[in-house]
């Protein structure tokens, strides 16, 4: 199909062709705008209650580097492939099989949407003393107004990113030097006593967790990477260093001022418009790539290229489930992600390196199944684990797909007789 007469350049149903693909720091600021989420610098502040700064860097780190090297992998398979992951969904689930993934990956992601616009409106109320009548009227504005830059494509993502990553960093080196002053310097911060308690394995299942979702569905922008180099450091600077940022920030205003909330920290320091600003601008960078994450699922499930209509069909849902009171639930909805979608990333990456051998067939050339009864197996046994594991449930989740995918796809081909290959290339 000629790539002219698409609804707009954005491959929502095929392979990203290498004429439209883009360099390291096109993908790195959209990964990096991606990952600045104010729900991080809340698990953040959580953290930073319960550790001394030293066991709390620690947990961030580790958190952090498995997070990015679970994006790195991904984000290498989606430069090699052109695809992202709900499309690769349909090799490793099958053509029906598949929309099982849609799902998840959809809902998670308009799931987020709605707990962003919620959180917007709820702030600027209570911030700027607004009456409680504005609450509604202002989520449908943020709600749809956030998915503006997403209806554009990749170039309005882009454009976004540029601006609003630089602005949110300076103001974050601003609060962090106006702590480590009110503190009384780095020395003072070292001596302060955690107020609470956690586990440190606790500790990075929140790192890891919060963000596993996203982390998933980077492909969507991982595989407009020139090559795959490209697609490794953008995950890694995107997942390492962006989001853990985010969990330090949000932790140090925790232990300076003993609020988890970084927005309270912000109003504390004298910072109430700069709060309303870097909220705004915090979530509008998460929003929009949110709702593109939602467009790519909406897509594949309808098999329709009219991403710009599932855009908003996304931000109308997302809408409502913020009037519904989406804010609340958020602590639940992160248990939630935590089991049900690391595995959909641990069945991708066994079914293209281990099945496939490193390499897929052009979708629009392979012959799939209705259903890969392989994939959704492990996929259901690497959930399940993941839901009942108490150790980091995300990485429980994505190692034992994996494997599951791996013993599993063997049991087929000793059945069958023959070597298996699920995808093939018509000759």
């Amino acid at each position: 199909m000629p790539h002219a007469h698409r609804d707009d350049s954005d491959f929502p149903l095929s392979e990203v062709p290498m004429t439209s693909r883009k360099g390291l720091f096109s993908t790195s600021i959209m990964l990096f705008g991606f990952t600045f989420f104010t729900a991080t610098m809340f698990a953040g502040g959580r953290i930073g209650m319960a550790f001394d700064f030293t066991t709390l860097l620690w947990a961030a780190v580790i958190g952090n580097l498995l997070l990015g090297l679970y994006a790195a992998v991904l984000g290498l398979i989606a430069c090699r492939s052109g695809l992202n992951s709900v499309l690769m969904g349909r090799i490793c689930f099958g053509e029906v099989g598949s929309k099982l993934s849609d799902v998840i990956l959809g809902f998670t992601q308009v799931g987020w949407y709605a707990w962003g616009t919620a959180t917007i409106a709820l702030v600027l109320v209570k911030l700027l003393d607004l009456p409680e009548s504005m609450t509604i009227p202002l989520m449908t504005m943020f709600g749809f107004g956030f998915c503006i830059t997403a209806f554009v494509g990749y170039k309005g993502l882009d454009l976004l990113s540029r601006f609003a990553v630089p602005a949110m960093l300076a103001l974050l080196v601003c609060s962090l030097w106006i702590a480590t002053r009110d503190v009384g310097g780095l020395d003072a911060l070292m001596a302060i006593e955690p107020s609470e308690s956690m586990t440190l394995s606790m500790a990075i299942t929140m790192v890891f967790g919060t963000f596993v979702s996203g982390a998933t569905q980077a492909t969507n922008w991982t595989r407009f990477a020139r090559n795959g180099r490209t697609a490794v450091l953008a995950s890694l600077i995107g997942f390492f260093l962006g989001n853990g940022l985010m969990i330090i920030a949000g932790a140090y205003g925790a232990i300076v001022y003993q609020q988890a909330d970084i927005v309270e920290v912000l109003v504390l320091q004298g910072l109430s418009m700069a709060a309303v600003v870097m909220l705004f601008l915090n979530l509008w960078t998460t929003q929009d790539n949110t709702i593109y994450n939602f467009a790519a699922a909406g897509c594949n499930l309808l098999r329709t290229e009219r991403r710009r209509l599932v855009t908003l069909g996304g931000a109308a849902i997302g809408t409502l489930l913020a009037i519904g009171g989406m804010s609340d639930m958020l602590i639940p909805f992160l248990l939630l992600l935590g089991s049900s979608i690391p595995p959909i990333g641990g069945v991708i990456m066994a079914d293209f390196f281990y099945a496939h051998r490193g390499r897929y067939p052009l979708l629009a050339e392979a012959r799939l199944p209705a259903f890969n009864w392989v994939g959704l197996a492990a996929y259901f046994i690497g959930a399940l684990s993941a839901y009942l594991s108490p150790w980091v449930a995300p990485i429980v989740g994505i190692l034992v797909g994996a494997l599951a995918y791996v013993v599993l796809f063997e049991l087929q081909r000793l059945a069958l007789g023959r070597k298996v290959t699920l995808a093939q290339p018509r000759p």
